[in-house]
């Protein structure tokens, strides 16, 4: 059977048109009948867009740099998220609003891929790798959905807290109206894809680190499993990642002599190559982040820079952490992100920027596996990975003296009363593990937006300076860790986040 696709879905719905590979006049539409074409479709069924403007905005790692800094339209994303204002911009390619209409354009794709597969036959191992991509990216873009527009997962009231649509066909109609699913249906669902997606995914790739390989499927389990607090499986599926190998030889190299000659450019392309060690899943997202995030007046100011980066107090072993911090007040940054112009008018001089996304590394994975071990009170487990994860973090690390103890993190991440608020209860020991990973994992994503989740997994209070006005706090509960559902799908009866 061959079939003829163009859908609307709740991303469709605001853009009008079907998109990239299907984007074609009516009589000359892809019929995805073969398992090339399939191939193709999936290569869309990633989210082209960024997330890190409005989510670093709205962590406790942007701060106010003042009027000073560059204004840019381009940077409204910035702003209005570091005032945890609701935000609907149809055209700021860095937006909330952007980045749920492309994750479900992503989510349509993977839809169609997977129709698809259900009608067109031939070899069967590659038809089972391809659903299980289709799977995995489907898994994946609902599950940076929910963890954006809904409030953070917590079994005890996940049967009642609304969640998000989860499309699971492509759309036959025009116009379709979806429902929210509970957080704990939300979950159930991803959780079905993920677990099916595991058991079909392959390596069989040209280019690896750009699909859904074995290691970046597993590395996404870890993350999921960490939210949801499974913590055997977020252990069991970190070691597949890392398998029997020294940590300190996967994660990234931030202090070796190699590294510290770099250059600044050299740094950025390295941070998101295919060939960097650390690197599970990369990509490219339609997104101006690249080139304003060192610019943006809500970011890293030389105060965040003491505070983070500079003052070996927060260093269990009371060294300089390895992250060079580049430019000026203004411009302090860490090189992270590339940029690829494509050129759509070569007289002009017009085209589309995107910058380099990387979706997971071993990085995360350690730190996930550190922190289920504390969770479940191994504490020399969890010591051992973050040794071996520092060694590559600090400078002049001592093997022989340097080691991660539970005394040690007690001393320098003690326990704080109603700071570290997680939906199930914490040792005091625990406390100090969970937060000292957090900070680690806060100065390994910086720039990044990876902040945001662990705010909100936490349910941790931020405060926002204002140079030219009174602190604003984003209290604990705040109904704003949820981002609003964009205008247009609620425009077409999706429920509202409360505010």
């Amino acid at each position: 059977m061959k079939l003829k696709i163009c859908y609307i879905t709740l991303m469709v719905l605001a853009l009008g048109a079907c998109t990239n590979f299907l984007d074609e006049p009516l009589d000359n539409r892809t019929i995805v009948d073969t398992q090339d074409k399939v191939a193709k479709l999936l290569v869309n069924a990633y989210a082209d867009a960024q997330y890190a403007e409005f989510a670093e905005s709205m962590s406790d790692n942007a701060d106010d740099k003042g009027p000073v800094a560059q204004a840019s339209t381009q940077g409204q994303s910035n702003v209005e998220a570091y005032h945890w204002n609701d935000y609907a911009s149809l055209t700021d390619l860095d937006s909330p609003t952007n980045f749920w209409e492309r994750s479900y354009a992503a989510i349509a794709h993977a839809n169609q891929a997977l129709a698809s597969l259900e009608q067109i036959g031939g070899d069967k191992t590659r038809l089972a790798a391809l659903r299980g991509e289709a799977l995995l990216a489907r898994a994946y873009a609902h599950f940076m959905l929910v963890n954006f527009f809904s409030l953070r997962y917590n079994p005890a009231t996940a049967a009642s807290e609304l969640g998000i649509p989860y499309v699971l066909l492509p759309e036959e109609n025009a116009i379709v109206h979806y429902q929210r699913e509970t957080m704990a249906e939300t979950y159930r669902l991803i959780e079905a894809d993920l677990t099916e997606g595991l058991t079909l995914v392959t390596n069989d790739y040209k280019e690896l680190k750009f699909h859904f390989n074995e290691k970046a499927a597993h590395a996404f389990a870890t993350r999921f499993y960490l939210y949801k607090g499974a913590w055997d499986k977020v252990i069991e599926n970190a070691t597949l990642v890392l398998g029997n190998n020294a940590p300190e030889l996967l994660v990234r190299d931030m202090v070796s002599a190699s590294v510290s000659e770099l250059t600044y450019t050299q740094r950025a392309t390295q941070y998101s190559s295919v060939t960097e060690r650390a690197n599970l899943m990369v990509s490219w997202a339609h997104s101006l982040v690249g080139r304003n995030f060192a610019s943006f007046r809500y970011g890293l100011t030389a105060a965040k820079v003491d505070e983070l980066f500079a003052d070996r107090t927060t260093n269990p072993f009371r060294k300089a952490w390895g992250y060079t911090i580049y430019g000026t007040d203004v411009y302090n940054n860490i090189p992270k992100y590339d940029e690829y112009f494509r050129i759509t008018n070569v007289t002009a001089g017009t085209g589309d920027p995107y910058a380099s996304l990387v979706h997971f590394t071993n990085d995360e994975v350690l730190l996930n596996r550190a922190e289920a071990y504390a969770m479940l009170g191994q504490f020399e487990n969890a010591s051992s990975d973050l040794t071996a994860y520092l060694s590559q973090k600090i400078d002049s690390f001592n093997p022989a003296t340097d080691e991660v103890s539970l005394a040690l993190m007690n001393t320098t991440y003690p326990a704080i009363a109603n700071e570290y608020t997680p939906p199930y209860a914490l040792t005091s020991d625990q406390a100090a593990f969970i937060k000292g990973i957090a900070e680690f994992r806060r100065r390994e994503f910086y720039h990044e937006g990876m902040r945001w989740f662990d705010v909100k997994r936490f349910n941790l209070e931020v405060r926002h300076k204002q140079v030219d006005g009174d602190p604003i706090v984003l209290a604990k509960d705040d109904a704003r860790r949820a981002l609003q559902i964009p205008q247009s799908a609620l425009a077409f009866g999706i429920v509202a986040n409360r505010r």
